[in-house]
């Protein structure tokens, strides 16, 4: 579960007693049957307050994926400091994410629910959370950055960690076993494959493939750009 820093100023502490209220109902009741009024209430603000720091339920899922992608952002980047390893490396991206949702896999999962609706705020494929994708790829690409890598497998691969993190989460949303594990395990696999896959994926023979794909996927527009 993410932990939010100390709130400051008073509008802070206000805004964190309303986010903090609308994340404990949303795990009690979920996300659908709490309103802003319900929110307002056990924040012991007034409703326009909780609108005036938040537009909506919506946004305040929005502020909570921000503190999800911050805290992993913070947790790879010491590990990363610490570690040459690239099978080590990727565990960390993969399983660091596992990790800060493991007591939300509900609230998590949201996001999952309007992927087929574009133009939604939360749907984790539309415009709204194009940076929120690119701050994810960001961090393959840093767990890639001690391998020796061509440039075409370098803007490849980040994008096709992410895809395979973003299966693996619908999975461990839907995972029962303990600490999905069973989620976990295949998450180790695709690491083990990706590390022995490498050398073969580098080899020049393979370049017009590699660059066929990145073409399709620029044309796509799901190439973002991560320098």
């Amino acid at each position: 579960m993410v932990k939010n820093e100390p709130s400051t100023t008073k509008g802070e502490q206000t805004r964190e007693a309303i986010y903090q209220a609308a994340l404990d109902l949303f795990r009690e009741n979920g996300f659908d049957a709490a309103t802003m009024q319900q929110i307002a209430d056990r924040a012991q603000v007034a409703k326009s307050a909780a609108y005036y720091y938040f537009a909506s339920k919506e946004a305040i899922i929005q502020a909570y994926y921000e503190a999800v992608q911050s805290a992993q952002e913070q947790l790879c980047a010491d590990a990363f400091s610490h570690s040459q390893k690239l099978k080590k490396r990727l565990h960390t991206a993969l399983h660091s994410k596992f990790d800060l949702a493991q007591n939300d896999r509900k609230l998590l999962g949201i996001i999952f629910r309007y992927t087929g609706e574009p133009a939604h705020p939360l749907s984790c494929l539309g415009p709204a959370n194009r940076e929120m994708r690119r701050r994810a790829m960001l961090i393959f690409r840093d767990a890639l950055s001690v391998e020796r890598l061509p440039r075409d497998l370098e803007e490849l691969l980040p994008l096709a960690l992410w895809a395979l993190q973003m299966g693996l989460l619908v999975l461990f949303f839907y995972d029962e076993t303990p600490n999905q594990q069973r989620t976990r395990r295949l998450a180790d696999g695709a690491i083990d494959f990706t590390v022995k896959m490498l050398s073969l994926a580098k080899l020049p023979v393979l370049k017009p493939i590699r660059a066929k794909v990145l073409d399709l996927l620029r044309e796509a527009d799901l190439l973002p750009e991560l320098s």
